[in-house]
């Protein structure tokens, strides 16, 4: 019999309440020898989906704290099992002798993601679906949780399951017709096979389109916010930060090191890091700063160039342009409450993008989103529709792809259907593997452990 866990289940800080989880066949008895319910019930007593208020004591005795116990009778649990859910007052704490107490009782420490990997084994949710629940708790924008819980509710599902679903029927009726040929069977048609081969191909590309999107609204981009001294850099990243982030003053070189913080900009996470203005000096130290600058600029994602609209374009304004050449960037020209000096269209001709804004007075934001939105091409990103969010599911539906995509060929090249039968049950294979119905252990071991105990 698999053991019983448990766990905390909130973060591990101090809040309203804490929870302490467990699951498996011993749950109830378990969580008998640490409440008692003021009506006197016993947990095993009680029905899936009820609570009782009642006290959380300790192998001694001891009154730990007021608890409510909440009970999910298996299989109609998050893990399939049954389980208790024991909620105390939310100190660090009280919350960790609660658990020791439960331990004490019995249970064992669950692993990492132990609790969403039972769900997975117990048929409660396919592997997709489990990682999506990390990506529900890491979402740092509401693309990324729209994506998230898109996986989670089993829409990238379906959409495998689909591609799955006519291919097994092309695979069936493949086998039927070479294993059985004295049987009458009709004959494969190669055009109703190739539109299935084609149809396959078109889902997985868009997939695979969706998570380099995705990917920008999961993990952010490594931001840089360049230009020569005051042309507002600092101000910009204050009022993108929304706080005094950065220190501005009217003289040139205050910024030295670099300043970091990250930001949602029309939903899309930037890991902005203002640096120090890009010129030549004698100062040792701001020379430092103009280096690391230039260091974060070689390895930026994303380039928000800053010009200051008052002034005409200055040497260092040129060598950055210059140096931007394919890369993604932004020109964005500053001070625009202030008389304009600069020429704007030697600007535009340098980026794909150019903003006119005053961040002293937060005005031009809304540009700067919609800005973004068109460099990255985020504007057809649909991620409540279903999208790939792993690099392991990226991995096999590319296998799954590329085994489609030989399988068309070979049927364009003349070969025997035996040659696409291969392709057309390595695709399947690979699809399976991506949903978790045809995986190993140890992807399903790497795949669980980078979840957080108790989830």
């Amino acid at each position: 019999m698999e053991r019983t866990i448990a766990a905390i289940s909130t973060a591990p800080a101090p809040g309203g309440i804490g929870i302490v989880r467990i699951s498996g066949a011993e749950a109830f008895a378990v969580a008998d020898r640490v409440f008692r319910g003021v009506s006197g019930k016993k947990i095993s007593g009680m029905g899936g989906y009820t609570a009782q208020l009642g006290a959380a004591y300790d192998a001694q005795g001891e009154k730990l704290d007021d608890v409510v116990a909440l009970v999910f009778r298996g299989p109609k649990s998050y893990t399939g099992e049954d389980v208790v859910e024991l909620s105390c007052h939310g100190g660090l704490y009280v919350t960790r002798r609660l658990l020791q107490a439960v331990l004490d009782q019995g249970a064992a420490p669950a692993g990492p993601g132990e609790f969403t990997r039972r769900a997975f084994l117990n048929g409660k949710m396919d592997l997709t679906q489990a990682e999506a629940v990390m990506g529900v708790i890491g979402a740092s924008g509401e693309q990324a949780l729209k994506a998230a819980e898109a996986g989670s509710s089993g829409r990238l599902s379906q959409k495998i399951q689909q591609v799955k679903g006519e291919l097994l029927v092309q695979a069936s009726h493949l086998a039927a017709w070479a294993d059985f040929p004295e049987e009458d069977v009709p004959e494969v048609e190669e055009q109703e096979l190739r539109a299935a081969l084609q149809d396959g191909q078109q889902t997985l590309s868009s997939l695979l389109r969706s998570y380099d999107r995705g990917r920008i609204y999961r993990e952010g981009l490594s931001t840089v916010i360049a230009g020569r001294p005051n042309a507002g850099k600092s101000t910009l990243m204050n009022l993108l930060s929304g706080c005094e982030k950065s220190i501005v003053t009217q003289y040139a070189g205050t910024t030295r090191d670099v300043v970091e913080e990250t930001v949602l900009l029309g939903g899309i996470p930037l890991r902005l890091a203002d640096t120090a203005g890009l010129r030549d000096t004698a100062d040792p130290v701001e020379s430092i700063g103009v280096q690391a600058a230039k260091k974060r600029l070689a390895t930026a994602q994303l380039v928000l160039a800053v010009f200051d609209s008052s002034q005409e374009l200055q040497k260092e304004d040129w060598e950055l342009m210059e140096s931007l050449k394919g890369v993604p960037a932004i020109a964005i020209v500053n001070k625009t409450d202030l008389p304009t000096v600069i020429d704007g269209e030697a600007v535009q001709q340098h980026f794909e993008k150019t903003v006119f804004l005053s961040a002293a007075q937060g005005e031009g934001l809304e540009e700067l989103e919609q800005a973004l939105s068109e460099i990255l091409d985020t504007k057809e990103f649909h991620p409540e529709e279903g999208v790939l969010f792993t690099q392991r599911q990226r991995a096999d539906a590319q296998q799954a792809l590329a085994c489609l995509q030989e399988g068309e060929q070979a049927l364009e090249a003349g070969m025997t259907l035996d040659a696409v039968t291969v392709c057309v049950e390595d695709a399947l294979h690979a699809l399976s593997a991506l949903t978790g119905e045809q995986v190993s252990e140890e992807i399903v071991d790497r795949v669980f452990a980078e979840f957080c105990v108790g989830k």
